[in-house]
């Protein structure tokens, strides 16, 4: 069932990137202090790390977030699909990698800043038509913010590694789904769901049997700052298991 939900999110491609009424426009060229972010082209094909939304009372937003490594290793293919966002009116609704994970309390805020190993900051915006420029974890700004209710996606991020080492790596991080004033909606850990993350590709042929291996470190805090408001949407709807009847 999970593999048929990850195949709607890959064909229902929906992508925009709306910018908060009032908001700063992107500026082309704005780079971070250590240059601009990488191509990753060593990541081992078919690995996958994948955010379950949980169930809160405070949020009706549910679904998940799944990075698999691309089959030439270069960059990571995501696919998304989530629905229950609040009313429009609060977006448009925006999605990051978050430097930290999930505690185990559930406290969005814990996550600290997006995943940003550059340092280029979150101002001004990130120019989608120059991705290399933007936040590792930007992954709204790089590829469009939230297009409709329920919202599925899908793309091919170059920046983002499925093996632990790089600073690039999101599989022992977070997803953070937040409104434009950035109060934070709901969030959730990547976990290795397919393939081996432990290594970069050397050039062997993974098995591809579906084998989970390895274990993630938690990361080093990134010490920038970021919003930390956390808000209620709603009452307890049904689970992420309903969703994926």
């Amino acid at each position: 069932m999970y593999s048929a939900i990850l195949a709607t999110a890959l064909t229902g491609l929906s992508i925009v990137n709306a910018q908060a009424p009032g908001a700063p426009l992107p500026v082309p060229g704005v780079t971070g202090r250590l240059g601009d972010a990488e191509i990753v082209d060593d990541n081992v094909p078919g690995v996958t790390y994948t955010a379950f939304l949980p169930n809160r009372t405070t949020s009706n937003l549910r679904g998940f977030v799944a990075g698999t490594s691309n089959a030439n290793g270069t960059g990571v293919n995501f696919a998304i699909s989530v629905s229950g966002f609040p009313d429009e009116s609060l977006g448009p609704f925006m999605y990051h990698i978050h430097d930290q994970p999930v505690p185990a309390n559930g406290n969005c805020s814990a996550t600290l800043a997006h995943l940003d190993p550059y340092i280029r900051g979150e101002v001004p915006p990130c120019d989608p038509t120059h991705p290399e420029t933007c936040q590792s974890g930007d992954l709204s700004g790089k590829h469009g913010n939230v297009s409709g209710d329920p919202f599925n996606t899908a793309y091919l991020d170059l920046y983002l590694s499925t093996h632990q080492g790089p600073a690039s790596f999101f599989g022992n991080r977070s997803i953070v789904f937040h409104t434009r004033n950035a109060t934070r909606l709901n969030c959730a850990n990547f976990t290795l769901t397919s393939g081996n993350g432990t290594g970069a590709n050397n050039g062997n042929t993974p098995a591809g049997n579906g084998t989970v291996t390895g274990s993630n470190p938690v990361p080093s805090p990134f010490t920038g700052g970021a919003a930390v408001t956390f808000v209620s949407a709603g009452a307890i709807v049904a689970g992420l298991a309903a969703l994926m009847l």
